[in-house]
């Protein structure tokens, strides 16, 4: 991406959103309402199982009552999740490395300052993109003393960012192997640095000068493993208002442009098309979980203990090799025959374990960074915490394109899927339960996918086929589920007052294929691949990745047309209720839909940052992987 300074010079301007507000009093009324929805959306499960089936057509009414429990119990995770807001106090930054430890070491040892490490690990990203972080790397001060070396982790071996590395005054560290790819670069690293504290950095991530001063204050509490910061993507497109387009096209597009103007207010039509804006995730469900030490690592513009990433990873091998030795001897003695193993041949093989087995700090999984979150929280020889902090410290690339935002997402869901099948980690001995819950809720929102196909599909079968899933849609329906639907939404917006969450909630049923493809390759027991997500937009148009969104628009839209002539022409009864439901339904499904369709074709309106370079490689990755 070599014109990726004149890019970047269009945004430098653009400052990070403030952390969300918290009115108490109007926190406390959504509080309210969403304990009216969880009371209320029961007494609907209760009703909807006990008295409302379609026994003529189970085969519909049966998955359609089960995906709203599983939505049901989402519901559950994610109001115990937003429930309390408490920031962990924040403090001043410690002056020198005693203050962030427990230690017995003499004077000598209390005044030195703190060493500090960033990391920005690279692969394959051009040259021009990874200086533009290191020159902001070079700006971060402190008001104190302190050591701070920042180091090139080149897993791609190049001359080119070794020389940029030489030039800027940074360490380079490469290696001859890509094993455990991001983690096993950072382990690397690890073997080769001493910092106190390490920073990790993407290659594109460019940190304020003030993330020290306002991050190391948190590890003055000597348990507090790592702080994350929120990600925010600066060049997030701010897209155009809709009157200037309607405009164009004279007279017409003025009179409508008033008329909406008037009723809905400026509308902005290209404003973030693939919902890149992290703000519910990181303000909302990260910062959220702080009360119960509950937050994970996201990698990017996160600072970590290296105390604690070291010796939680040793606690860790020493318990597998010893597990894994006593497997193989109790083994050998089902061959034997004999009542016990020989010290000498039990050492002989804990020896053989100890030499096969990869120690690494940071987990080789493509999630590595949740899952040495786990890790850390569930380490019961220290109780390890971790502290969202609420304000940006850094700014960063955000997906441009279908085909990235596609690959991020898919490893999102497919790790942590991996995550959840394969290691059990939700019973380990050392969560507590409230740390148990909010990581099962993050597991929970990806099989929602599930009951997303089934809500999407109800409102076609019923136009195409006019058959309900409920034994009828009558008052006692309406009764029942109005209140439900009601305050949740109520308490929903509340709770979350300052924050608008409807993009979200429509790209959330929209990306359903990834989510599904995701869960499916974990099931198979197939390995989750380590994309690297590419740092330039793509060009082209992306409507194979969307094949689903629009199969379902169009079979919905096909279905309303066909219930409504059906209805005018008299050749069938659907009962007004039920078709103006199910009709408001599906045009709700094509709209969640259309979203994630436009993003498939959208283009900036400068065509600076282009570059095809990677298409066949990152398709290929998402190919193979599923």
């Amino acid at each position: 991406m070599d014109n990726s300074v004149p890019y970047f010079k269009k945004f430098e301007d653009r400052k990070p959103p403030p952390p969300l507000e918290i009115n108490p009093t109007v926190h406390a009324i959504g509080q309210i309402c969403l304990l009216i929805a969880v009371f209320t959306g029961a007494w609907y499960l209760h009703w909807r199982w006990t008295s409302s089936l379609n026994f003529e057509a189970l085969w519909f009414s049966l998955p359609l009552v089960i995906a709203e429990t599983g939505a049901y119990i989402g519901l559950l995770f994610y109001v115990f999740n937003i429930w309390h807001v408490a920031d962990t106090t924040k403090q001043s930054a410690p002056a020198c490395i005693s203050e962030c430890q427990v230690s017995d070491e003499g004077p000598s040892f209390v005044q030195r300052p703190i060493l500090v490490d960033v990391f920005f690990p690279t692969y394959d990203e051009d040259v021009s993109l990874v200086r533009l972080s290191l020159e902001d790397a070079k700006k971060i001060h402190y008001p104190h003393s302190i050591d701070i070396r920042i180091h090139v982790l080149d897993d791609g071996n190049r001359p080119a960012m070794r020389a940029l590395a030489d030039e800027l005054g940074c360490n380079y560290i490469t290696r001859d192997n890509n094993i455990g790819f991001k983690a096993g670069n950072m382990r690397n690293a690890m073997e080769q640095t001493s910092g106190d504290f390490i920073v990790i950095c993407d290659a594109d991530t460019r940190p304020f000068p003030t993330i020290l001063e306002h991050t190391l204050g948190y590890f003055k509490d000597p348990n507090v493993a790592w702080v994350q910061t929120p990600q925010w993507f600066f060049d997030l497109p701010q897209g155009r208002p809709l009157s200037e387009i309607l405009t164009r096209f004279g007279a017409p597009g003025r009179a409508i442009d008033r008329v909406v103007s008037r009723f809905f207010g400026e509308i902005v039509v290209g404003e973030d098309p693939f919902v890149n804006d992290p703000k519910m995730f990181y303000d909302v469900i990260q910062r959220r979980r702080n009360w119960a030490n509950a937050s994970f690592c996201c990698g990017a513009g996160s600072i970590h203990r290296r105390e604690a990433t070291m010796s939680t990873a040793l606690t860790n091998f020493g318990s597998a090799v010893l597990n894994e030795t006593d497997k193989r001897s109790n083994r050998l003695k089902q061959l034997t025959g004999e009542a016990g193993t020989d010290d000498s041949v039990v050492q002989h093989i804990g020896q053989q374990v100890f030499l096969e087995r990869e120690f690494t700090p940071y987990k080789f999984h493509v999630s590595e960074d949740i899952y040495t979150s786990i890790e850390l929280h569930s380490d019961t020889s220290r109780q390890w915490k971790s502290v969202m902090h609420p304000e940006v410290e850094s700014k960063m690339l955000s997906p441009q394109d279908l085909l990235t935002w596609t690959i991020q997402r898919f490893k999102y869901a497919g790790g942590t899927l991996d995550i959840a099948v394969n290691d059990d980690f939700l019973f380990r001995k050392g969560l507590s339960w409230p740390q148990r819950i909010l990581y099962g809720s993050t597991v929970w929102s990806y099989f929602g996918a599930i009951w997303n196909v089934v809500f999407l599909a109800a409102p076609i079968i019923y136009l195409l086929f006019s058959i309900a899933p409920v034994s009828a849609y009558s008052l006692d329906f309406y009764k029942h589920i109005f209140p439900f639907l009601f305050m949740t939404e109520l308490g929903s917006m509340l709770a979350l007052w300052g924050l608008a969450t409807t993009k979200s909630k429509f790209s959330y049923l929209a990306f359903f294929p990834i989510n599904l493809k995701a869960l499916w390759t974990v099931i198979r027991g197939k390995k989750i691949s380590f994309p690297v997500t590419p740092k330039s937009r793509q060009d082209g148009v992306f409507l194979h990745l969307v094949w689903p969104q629009i199969f379902v628009i169009l079979l919905t839209l096909g279905a309303l047309i066909y219930a409504w002539v059906r209805q005018i022409s008299g050749s069938a009864a659907y009962g007004f209720d039920g078709l103006f439901l199910n009709t408001f339904w599906g045009m709700i499904n094509v709209i969640a839909m259309s979203g994630m369709v436009y993003s498939a074709i959208w283009k900036p309106r400068d065509t600076e940052q282009l570059n095809d370079s990677a298409i066949p490689v990152a398709d290929t990755i998402i190919r193979k992987a599923a």
